[in-house]
């Protein structure tokens, strides 16, 4: 058993010490995947790596002690879905900010990478309704883009076949580049 599956086999049953001895074994790892993150956003952003692993680690270990993980790759996936919704409340927040006119248009060759505000809130709203027809696609999404896992980490959290991967991954980004474009 891994250290991070004994922390969090303790947090589960109600450790407040197993939460706080979590951050450092998981940090770097943590850290890892939000600048990975962050490095597809446009220069300029308010949050840095450190920011978003604080943020996120708040939000999995914080006061809402219903979350439960079965294991180090379903933390993560967490981790990846706290991100996620961290990034998209700062472009939410942004774009409200500076919302005078229309939304521009999304460009669908940037779907894999969106850097602009108005371009991950398309991509917010069309992966929950990716999640809505497949649930399994769009976890697979939040991992490869939000964590930034290979499609060898996502598969092994997900307990999938690489291949299943791969394929569930083309599929996925199809679907959402038609999804933010419009297109049936």
């Amino acid at each position: 058993m891994t250290d991070v599956t004994r922390l969090l086999d303790a947090v589960r049953a109600g450790d407040r010490h197993a939460a706080a001895e979590l951050l450092p074994v998981v940090y770097d790892e943590l850290r890892k995947l939000a600048a990975a993150r962050l490095a597809k956003e446009k220069p300029g952003q308010t949050l840095d790596a450190t920011a978003l692993v604080h943020e996120a680690y708040l939000r999995l270990v914080g006061p809402a002690d219903e979350k439960r993980w079965d294991h180090r790759g379903h933390f993560f996936a967490a981790a990846a879905e706290a991100m996620r919704r961290i990034l998209v409340d700062t472009a939410r927040r942004k774009t409200a900010a500076r919302r005078a006119g229309a939304r521009e248009d999304v460009d669908p060759d940037r779907i894999a990478a969106p850097g602009e505000d108005d371009e991950l809130l398309a991509l917010d709203e069309a992966l929950d309704r990716l999640a809505e027809k497949d649930p399994v696609k769009a976890e697979l999404v939040k991992l490869r883009y939000f964590a930034g896992l290979t499609a060898d980490q996502a598969a092994a959290v997900l307990g999938i076949s690489p291949s299943t991967a791969d394929r569930h991954w083309t599929y996925a980004r199809a679907w959402l580049k038609r999804a933010v474009d419009g297109t049936p």
